[in-house]
């Protein structure tokens, strides 16, 4: 099981935001960690992206897609703090092969 949390405090308060959570609510219908869905698994995504690609293209696929080599997109932009877009991309590129092909 993969866990990614991505942690900041405040006032001696540990707030954490949990990739998997994120993927649940948002990515699930589109998008599956291993396996082909509508979308790229999130395998496929980890191998080819870095963070930053990953993050840029969540926050706005219209203005990445191009640039990623997709021909189209319809993935809907989506709105997130700072710390759901790192703990998201932490948990797609938890997901990243260490096979050596």
């Amino acid at each position: 099981m993969r866990i990614i949390l991505s942690c900041f405090f405040l006032f001696s308060f540990a707030f954490c935001v949990d990739g998997k959570v994120i993927f649940e609510k948002y990515c699930w219908g589109c998008h599956h960690q291993t396996s082909l869905a509508f979308g790229p698994s999130f395998e496929e995504i980890a191998n080819k992206r870095t963070s930053g690609e990953i993050i840029a293209h969540i926050n706005n696929p219209a203005e990445s897609f191009k640039n990623l080599g997709y021909k189209r997109s319809v993935m809907p932009p989506f709105v997130l703090t700072a710390d759901e877009y790192e703990a998201i991309s932490n948990y797609i590129l938890s997901f990243k092969s260490t096979k050596k092909d």
